[in-house]
């Protein structure tokens, strides 16, 4: 039995396998569990093995690596329209196998352990900011009820909490402040998880040559950059700049048709964690250019300009799309970002 090529559907305990030979035909089905699946794989011979880039694929396809397989992971909605009938795994599996032989089929970089590591701090540190954004909303709206409202901002928002837990102050009971001083005391706690993970980043950019170059670019901290370079892995996949952007979905979509080109707002493909760490960054950048009036940099300079003509919504938009740009460029290059002064 040759087996070209074999399409498996991943699952938590159990995986089903599709296999053809170098005509197309199905010559392997099968349906193993996790145990049996690394000792089913070592003894076949070397093939080309296609997966859906779900959870777990990223460990699979290192491991199968490792075997001396050739690995690519597919895009689930890639896959979908190769599905033939009714979904089930077996159609699923047959329809992984039959979109990992289309000549122009793109396919997503395995990332490595270290890559999934980083991601996985980000993750956590999202969550974190999530609840202590939700917990911070709670606590406003449980003090509005007793008559009492706090400014915005996080630092009027600490100073005015412990102001309202002072003994002497009487604006609210006893029993409140007991009630208020456990709701503070997990605020206070969710906010140390974060930093100690902010710090762990931070650490990674002064040992990363990639991610301390990244920062040398406007609007991108160790944040965004670690997110980054944890997120794109080899930047050889990317022909140019431009395809950085459309990856990260800041490029407009286009929907044209007999010639007549029709361009959209933003595409908003890819990571949305990414694209919005670009997007912050940017509105930071042209924060502190409308502040001084006088742009110190051509970069300043080209953004008031683009704020006067399309708006600042737009405008932070196009700088995120060309600090993607610049990415690529750095990364490709191995170069430092250079400000241009303003003669």
């Amino acid at each position: 039995m040759e087996i070209k090529a074999l399409g498996i559907d991943l699952g938590k305990n159990w995986f089903q396998l599709h296999g053809v030979d170098k005509r197309g035909k199905a010559v392997f089905q099968k349906k193993v569990n996790r145990e049996k699946l690394p000792l089913l794989i070592a003894n076949l011979p070397r093939c080309m093995i296609g997966m859906e880039a779900c959870a777990g694929a990223h460990f699979w396809a290192r491991k199968f690596q490792e075997m001396g397989h050739e690995v690519k992971l597919i895009a689930p909605q890639f896959v979908k329209p190769y599905v033939k009938g009714n979904k089930h795994d077996q159609a699923d599996a047959a329809a992984i196998c039959e979109a990992m032989s289309r000549p122009h089929m793109r396919f997503v970089p395995i990332k490595s352990l270290a890559q999934q590591e980083i991601l996985a701090i980000h993750r956590v540190r999202t969550r974190l900011v999530q609840a202590k954004t939700s917990l911070v909303n709670e606590i406003r709206g449980l003090l509005l009820e007793q008559g009492i409202t706090i400014s915005q901002g996080i630092i009027k928002f600490e100073q005015s909490l412990t102001d309202l837990l002072d003994p002497e102050i009487e604006e609210l009971s006893p029993h409140f402040k007991e009630f208020l001083g456990e709701l503070v005391k997990e605020f206070k706690f969710i906010k140390e998880k974060i930093e100690r993970f902010e710090e762990h980043l931070q650490q990674l950019g002064k040992e990363n040559t990639a991610v301390k170059r990244l920062m040398t670019i406007p609007g991108i901290g160790p944040i965004g950059a670690s997110a980054l370079v944890a997120s794109i892995g080899d930047i050889r996949q990317f022909k140019n700049g431009r395809e950085v952007s459309a990856w990260l979905g800041l490029v407009p979509k286009q929907h044209s048709t007999g010639g007549k080109p029709r361009l959209l707002g933003i595409s908003k493909r890819g990571d949305m964690y990414l694209r919005t760490l670009l997007i912050h960054g940017a509105r930071s950048v042209i924060s502190w250019a409308m502040r001084r009036r006088n742009p110190v940099s051509s970069l300043e300079k080209w953004c008031l300009g683009l704020i006067e003509r399309r708006g600042l919504n737009r405008a932070t938009v196009a700088l995120a799309n060309k600090i993607g740009r610049m990415i690529w460029a750095l990364l490709a290059k191995e170069e430092d970002y250079k400000m241009y002064a303003i003669a």
